[in-house]
């Protein structure tokens, strides 16, 4: 009898080898995209009040917003931004670690569109790109404390 290690759909649901992120910059919004991901490792979006992330992609979600605000949008939308104050910190709570799912959770201003209460699974969320700076600067402060 010979054991098959690699290969097989049910080896593969196995891994947790973190999938892509996509992005995409209009209208003064980023929207984030994870097409790959299982369900139990979709983001989790309560719709403007917080996401929740897999803490092993933190790291990977961090060069995400860093990407971000790299581009052009993003100056653009802090310059045309009333809100002097849209890219603190304080607009996303300190990450908040759940053992249960090995999810970290960010309270602040990310949507997904759904109106009902609670964290949800969602393949897609948005944050305000003058958000992205104080999101930026939560996650990182949790990472270095990992």
């Amino acid at each position: 009898m010979t054991l098959e290690i690699a290969g097989g759909s049910s080896f593969s649901a196995l891994t947790r080898e973190p999938g892509r992120w996509t992005r995409r910059c209009t209208g003064g919004e980023v929207t984030f995209g994870c097409p790959l991901r299982t369900s139990e490792r979709t983001p989790r979006v309560w719709s403007g009040r917080g996401l929740g992330l897999p803490e092993d992609e933190l790291t990977a979600f961090a060069g995400q917003l860093k990407r971000v605000m790299k581009h052009e949008a993003y100056w653009l939308a802090r310059a045309e931004c009333a809100d002097r104050r849209a890219g603190d910190a304080a607009r996303w709570s300190p990450g908040r670690y759940d053992d249960e799912d090995d999810f970290v959770y960010f309270a602040g201003p990310c949507t997904h569109g759904d109106p009902w209460p609670g964290y949800r699974p969602a393949r897609r969320f948005t944050i305000g790109l003058p958000q992205i700076r104080g999101l930026r600067i939560r996650v990182a402060a949790y990472l270095v404390t990992l």
